[in-house]
C-alpha cells in the first residue's frame, strides 16, 4: 500500500471513531447539555480524546516490545486471534466499561475515555494498517522488524500516526457533539432518538476484517 494510503486510512479510522457515539462525542454532548454550555462540549472532548490517544499508543507499544521477542511471522498469529476474538466478543455482546458519573473532571474523562478505546479494540485496529512486510533490503537491517513500506517503524512514525488519528477523531467528534447541541435546542431529544445507527456492529465487522487483514500481510 502507498505511504499516503496508510495515512489515508489511519484519519479515516480517526474520523470514524469520532463519528462513533460509543467513543466519547455523545458522552460530551450529554455534559454540556447539563451544564447548558456549548464550552463545556468543548471542555470534555479535549480530556476524551487523549484518552484514546493513550489506549492506542499503548496498544502500539505493546506490539512493538512483542516483536523484539518473537518473529512477525509468528507473532502474527496471536494478534489476529486476539482481533478476531475481540470482533467476536463486540459482535454478540455490545457492552462498555462503566463507572464515570456525569460530574466528572479531567482525569475522569480521560480514563474512561481509555477504557472505552481499550474495549473497543481501537488501538489493535491501527496494527493492520502500518504492518507491512520489510522489503529484501530490508530485511537485514530490521531485523524482522515491523516497518511502513520498508522503513523501519520508528517513534516518529507512531507518534505521527497517533496524531493524526487522534487529531481526525476530535475533528469529527467535536462537529457531531457542537452540532447535536445547537439541533437539541431547537429539536429537543427527538433529534438523538431518530438519528442512530448501530455502530457497535459496523465495529464488530471491521475488527473481523482486520484480523483477516493481519494474516495475510
Amino acid at each position: 500500500m502507498n505511504p499516503a494510503w496508510r495515512w489515508g486510512v489511519l484519519a479515516l479510522l480517526g474520523a470514524y471513531h469520532g463519528l462513533n457515539p460509543a467513543m466519547g462525542w455523545l458522552f460530551a454532548l450529554a455534559l454540556g447539555l447539563q451544564e447548558k454550555r456549548r464550552s463545556a462540549v468543548a471542555g470534555a472532548l479535549l480530556p476524551i480524546a487523549l484518552g484514546h490517544a493513550l489506549a492506542i499508543a499503548v496498544a502500539i507499544v505493546i506490539l512493538v516490545f512483542l516483536q523484539h521477542l518473537l518473529p512477525m511471522e509468528v507473532l502474527k498469529w496471536p494478534i489476529a486471534a486476539l482481533i478476531f476474538t475481540l470482533g467476536i466478543y463486540r459482535l454478540f455482546r455490545a457492552s462498555h466499561p462503566r463507572g464515570a458519573g456525569m460530574r466528572v473532571g479531567g482525569r475522569d474523562l480521560v480514563i474512561w475515555s481509555f477504557l472505552m478505546a481499550s474495549a473497543h479494540g481501537a488501538g489493535l485496529m491501527l496494527i493492520p494498517v502500518l504492518w507491512s512486510r520489510p522489503t529484501a533490503a530490508m530485511h537485514h537491517a530490521t531485523s524482522g522488524a515491523m516497518t511502513m513500506d520498508g522503513a523501519p517503524l520508528t517513534a516518529s512514525i507512531v507518534l505521527g500516526s497517533i496524531l493524526l488519528h487522534t487529531a481526525a477523531m476530535l475533528a469529527v467528534a467535536g462537529i457531531l457533539a457542537l452540532l447535536f447541541f445547537e439541533l437539541y435546542e431547537v429539536a429537543g431529544l427527538k433529534v438523538l432518538r431518530h438519528t442512530w445507527f448501530n455502530f457497535d456492529l459496523l465495529w464488530a465487522v471491521a475488527l473481523l476484517v482486520a484480523a483477516v487483514v493481519v494474516l495475510v500481510s
